[in-house]
């Protein structure tokens, strides 16, 4: 059948699938309603309910022009977040990017415990230097679901949604195009 359909799964249900179908090597038959997905491959089924409602519309805050491009090692990256983010704020998980040259700055702050972090790593940027705060937890999730060696950010200003892009390695057979929005940064 050419249909298309669309529905919403669950998070967890989907990682606990992801770490099972790594040693699967059969097709999986894939059944559904309104309210429910069954997940059928050798002798099981995992059924999982759907979550109610429309995905948002995420090509709506998918900025148009992204002049600014930052290209670094997606595990340098990572280790680098994971280490800063544990001084951020726990509510906000705020970090900050400073990119100026080949160089971003990456640092989080908590005030009320008088905790800070703050790191230099190497990179490759074209653009204007730019000042932007993430939720350094979203962007840590964002990271670990990539496998590949590098990794392409692009950002068009502070307000605006950043795109993250893998560059090709594992991935180079998936179309994959990850979304982040900037936090407000506070004022220091």
């Amino acid at each position: 059948s050419t249909d298309s359909a669309s529905f919403i799964v669950p998070k967890k249900p989907l990682q606990l699938l992801k770490n099972i179908l790594n040693q699967v090597d059969e097709n999986i038959k894939i059944q559904y309603n309104h309210s429910n997905v069954i997940f059928s491959f050798e002798s099981m089924d995992v059924y999982c309910r759907l979550i109610d409602g429309n995905y948002p519309n995420y090509k709506a805050v998918i900025p148009k022009e992204n002049p600014n491009k930052l290209n670094l090692e997606r595990l340098t990256f990572l280790n680098s977040l994971k280490r800063v983010s544990v001084f951020s704020n726990q509510s906000t998980h705020q970090v900050k990017f400073k990119i100026n040259g080949n160089e971003i700055n990456i640092s989080s702050e908590d005030i009320d415990f008088s905790n800070k972090a703050n790191e230099r790593i190497k990179c490759e940027y074209e653009g204007d230097d730019i000042e932007i705060g993430f939720n350094g937890k979203f962007l840590i999730e964002i990271l670990s679901a990539l496998e590949s060696e590098k990794i392409n950010m692009y950002f068009s200003k502070p307000s605006k949604a950043a795109i993250i892009i893998p560059e090709e390695g594992i991935e180079k057979s998936e179309n994959i195009l990850m979304l982040v929005m900037p936090v407000m940064l506070n004022q220091s």
